[in-house]
């Protein structure tokens, strides 16, 4: 007789673990849905252009770079190790402008930047030379970057660590929902529109974003918000001003933070291992106007997939388990990806790797990851999560882009691709002690027990 009143009252439980933000905390909570679903609409819009036109400007004959033959894959993979050093300027920008500009501020700055790039390229595309092809790639990479650093930075500097639980599982929705929105669009437009005029459409998000950045701005105030150690910016802009990459000596001196590099570096490397598997294997089975079009196919269904996840998983697991299970999906989902792309080498697995990637990671690994940055210092949040984002997991591209050229240089077949999976499994084992570790570190953050490393030896001493 008690069953039925059990039971609704687990799912009672449930639903108050998806929805637990509090009355006073959903105007932040929707305002930042929206600013997020925008940047991340945006970034599926250019995905997979920039992509298929890369990949359809070289499927057929290829590209010939200092004497070498490459396939149009293995050119791509040329063109991020270039992301690097756009991605090392990029951090050090951020790191100058984020001294004297904050939350909103930065949003205004950036967002005005590719503005200007949207109008270039949709002048440009229409008949895109070499030239605008790889910048247009590297532009694409470059807003993902930038975008989304400007955009956690504004969150992490305006809600606590308990808030955090609470409203970053509605706010990474309005990412997952943005991805979903984007790829979605694309997919169903993709013949009908070229890629110059995409960026019109990408134009109109930008300026959304102007806006809603300034109405977070006004809230945030309003509320008196930050989550920040008191005069902790104020120190932070007296650093000099030649020390671009600041971020690097905060690194160096937390565990935690580097826990955080191992995991990003880590990541990077296995989605530059997978994204290469499945690249070719799409260059592999698929020719011309096909290969724009699975692309767009694919990515609708990854974010489908974490749209799903985000809306009934995400929630619950960093309510009732904690921010060290929540790390542990991606990992895991890679994994058996990667252990049944080395089994079975066909397209439909090589497109299961992007899911297995791609709906993990901006789901619950992106919320739980994000979520980690919230207890920390003002400069740890502006100028060490900069160099992490933007320049640490580039160099992890790089090591990964080495190794997928070293064995495709040696084993020229489709099917060396497949051995690539070897390497990726040996960095996910790595990937789980790290994780492990800087979900523990979280939880003693949150209760201010802080790293007696990171302060100098006078703070230690008060």
């Amino acid at each position: 007789m008690s069953v039925e009143p059990e039971e609704k009252k687990r799912a009672s439980g449930l639903l108050r673990d998806v929805v637990a933000i509090k009355r006073a905390e959903w105007p932040l909570a929707i305002v930042m849905f929206s600013y997020f679903f925008l940047v991340v609409t945006t970034f599926w819009v250019l995905k997979p252009i920039k992509k298929a036109l890369f990949i359809g400007t070289y499927d057929a004959s290829g590209i010939v770079l200092f004497g070498t033959h490459l396939s149009a894959s293995r050119a791509e993979l040329v063109a991020k190790v270039l992301n690097v050093f756009a991605a090392l300027v990029a951090a050090g920008v951020f790191t100058l402008l984020s001294r004297r500009l904050r939350r909103e501020r930065l949003t205004y700055v950036f967002s005005a930047l590719f503005i200007a790039g949207f109008v270039f390229f949709a002048q440009h595309l229409q008949q895109p030379n070499t030239v605008t092809v790889w910048s247009f790639y590297l532009f694409g990479d470059l807003y993902s970057t930038v975008m989304l650093a400007t955009f956690f930075a504004f969150i992490h500097d305006s809600v606590l660590p308990d808030e955090a639980k609470r409203l970053y599982g509605v706010i990474g929705l309005g990412g997952v929902v943005g991805g979903s929105v984007g790829s979605m669009v694309v997919r169903a437009r993709i013949d009908a529109l070229a890629p110059h005029q995409w960026m019109w459409l990408c134009l109109g998000l930008a300026i959304l974003i102007v806006f809603v950045g300034a109405y977070a701005g006004a809230l945030v105030r309003r509320e008196g918000r930050s989550s920040s150690i008191p005069g902790s910016h104020s120190a932070y802009r007296e650093l000099r001003l030649s020390d671009a990459l600041a971020g690097a000596k905060l690194v160096r001196r937390s565990r935690y933070l580097l826990a955080i590099v191992a995991m990003v570096g880590l990541y990077e490397m296995v989605s530059t291992l997978m994204d290469f598997q499945f690249t070719s294997a799409v260059a592999e089975f698929l020719d011309g106007d096909a290969i724009g079009a699975h692309f767009a196919t694919v990515y609708a269904i990854t974010n489908f997939v974490a749209l799903i996840l985000q809306l009934f998983v995400v929630s619950v697991v960093m309510q009732r388990f904690g921010i060290t299970v929540a790390l542990m999906f991606l990992p895991v989902a890679a994994m058996v990806g990667s252990l049944g792309f080395l089994a079975v080498p066909t397209l439909l697995m090589g497109s299961a790797l992007n899911t297995a990637d791609g709906a993990f990671f901006y789901s619950i690994h992106q919320t739980s990851k994000e979520a980690l940055y919230v207890p920390t210092t003002q400069e740890e949040k502006y100028a060490a999560k900069a160099f992490i984002d933007m320049f640490m997991q580039r160099v992890a591209k790089v090591v990964a882009i080495a190794l997928s050229l070293g064995i495709t240089a040696v084993f020229t077949s489709y099917d060396a691709v497949r051995w690539l999976s070897l390497a990726t499994v040996v960095l996910l084992v790595i990937w789980v002690f790290a994780a492990r570790y800087a979900g523990g570190r979280f939880g003693a953050l949150a209760r201010g027990e802080r790293e007696s490393h990171v302060h100098g030896p006078e703070q230690r001493a008060s």
